[in-house]
């Protein structure tokens, strides 16, 4: 018995995402979305969860977007214009060296909880953007406000590296330092993670092939997953958005494949997300039941 999250990032980003991820959902494997709460196509996303009754998380941006919250109340993190940091490498050193800038993180984070909790959608889960909601800066006031808003789990980005190499050799060296930075990151959140009720998967796949999360790709993970549960999360749109690691019509062909719906049927493997994702204790029982 294996437990797979299909879920799609960047929801609410623009019209064409959202459309996607209605596609995905209704035709395809995806099981759940992530919604930005400052994306242009904010609302439009909110009325799509609504009338599917998708289960949708909140996307937590602190860079490469735009702040939630009015620019003169975070003055050291936001432009003028309420932009945040367009590099998230240079967004990380500013967080961690900044104290005025962790103080205005916190502001931020609560804030985009806030307009979540506005739109009446139960918050399946938490993640964030470029996975800055990991940085050790960041991840504790994540963790405080994701337990206080009801959230039902939390995306701990534990990636399999060999795999990726394995299927694509390119962006080797940008593979090996993010396997190197998130596997530290990674145990910090889980020892934080002790005695929380927020609920993660064994293995979280996208974050080594994002953006080009392809049929072959995924159909590797399903053959070659070991772990009981695991979330793959992909970057669907209907137009290409022109960013490197950015939503495509690739990853939404990817969610929409027959082959792939196969191979999820032919494996067993039962779809779901964060909120109905297995306990701990009962993913214990499950194992040794189905042993």
């Amino acid at each position: 018995m294996r437990y797979v999250i299909f879920n799609a990032d960047d929801f609410g980003r623009s019209k064409e995402i959202n459309d996607a991820v209605a596609m995905a959902y209704e035709k395809g494997v995806l099981t759940s979305a992530s919604l930005v709460v400052t994306g242009d196509a904010f609302s439009d996303a909110v009325e799509i969860a609504k009338e599917l009754e998708l289960d949708v998380g909140i996307h937590i941006v602190l860079a490469l977007g735009r702040a939630a919250s009015h620019p003169s109340s975070i003055p050291h993190i936001a432009g003028r214009d309420g932009s945040l940091p367009s590099s998230p490498a240079k967004a990380g050193f500013l967080y961690f060296l900044d104290p005025r800038a962790r103080r205005e993180i916190a502001l931020e984070i609560e804030e985009q909880f806030r307009i979540f909790e506005s739109t009446g959608l139960r918050m399946d889960h938490v993640n964030g953007h470029t996975n800055l909601d990991m940085h050790p800066s960041v991840f504790p006031i994540v963790l405080r406000l994701a337990e206080g808003y009801g959230a039902k789990g939390i995306r701990i980005p534990r990636d399999e590296l060999l795999l990726s190499l394995y299927h694509d050799r390119r962006n080797f060296g940008s593979k090996i330092g993010w396997a190197l930075a998130f596997s530290i990151l990674c145990r910090a959140a889980l020892r934080r993670l002790k005695g929380s009720s927020l609920k993660y998967t064994d293995r979280v796949y996208g974050l080594f092939q994002a953006g080009a999360m392809r049929e072959g790709y995924v159909l590797s993970i399903l053959d070659r997953m070991k772990a009981f549960s695991a979330e793959i999360y992909l970057h669907p749109s209907m137009v290409e958005s022109g960013e490197r690691y950015g939503p495509n019509p690739g990853d939404l062909r990817t969610l929409l494949s027959p082959r792939v719906k196969e191979a999820v049927e032919e494996r067993g493997i039962r779809l779901c997300s964060y909120s109905s994702l297995p306990e701990r204790g009962e993913r214990i029982w499950n194992s040794l039941k189905y042993a």
